[in-house]
């Protein structure tokens, strides 16, 4: 008697309980619908990372670098939240990629460098293809710009680095 009032009760609250889904089901809203993809200048100031900026030596071993200095276009760009660079560009984007890589100066050219300018490469991409993407909320392309900026911070800062460890003068006892 006690199982067959136990096996009752269980159903009925299964019951009640496939009810309340179905009921619950046509309020949920797409947040898809409600996000928007645009980043403002404002949004980009309040991500939270070290930028690095290149130090005078730096400055003068690159100074013939012009890859560089177009990639440097495209961050001051991303930074007032004109991100119209990654709009269906993907050609110009592979060949600076390229060319960035390419023509790096001999005084920064290092494995450590070279590291940075391929998670650079990537982030680009990334930034591009979700940047192109309908579906990419305003925080994943947040995120995105985010890791794309902490990129070039993190060449800039490897290259500053190179150079400083070049210019010490420590002489070795004989």
């Amino acid at each position: 008697m006690k199982l067959k009032l136990i096996s009752l009760i269980g159903i009925f609250i299964v019951i009640l309980s496939c009810k309340k889904t179905e009921e619950n089901n046509p309020i949920e809203v797409d947040e898809t619908e409600n996000t928007s993809q645009e980043l403002t200048e404002s949004d980009i100031a309040k991500l939270d990372f070290v930028d690095f900026g290149l130090d005078e030596k730096t400055e003068r071993a690159i100074e013939n670098w012009q890859e560089y200095y177009q990639l440097q276009d495209v961050v001051n760009n991303v930074k007032k939240g004109d991100l119209i660079f990654f709009s269906n560009n993907e050609e110009a984007i592979k060949t600076l990629l390229t060319d960035l890589k390419k023509n790096i100066p001999a005084p920064v050219n290092t494995p450590a460098t070279l590291a940075r300018l391929q998670v650079l490469d990537t982030k680009v991409l990334k930034l591009e293809s979700l940047y192109n993407l309908s579906t990419t909320s305003k925080k994943e392309l947040n995120a995105t710009v985010k890791e794309f900026l902490v990129a070039v911070s993190n060449l800039n800062f490897q290259m500053n680095k190179k150079l400083e460890k070049d210019s010490r003068n420590i002489q070795k006892p004989q």
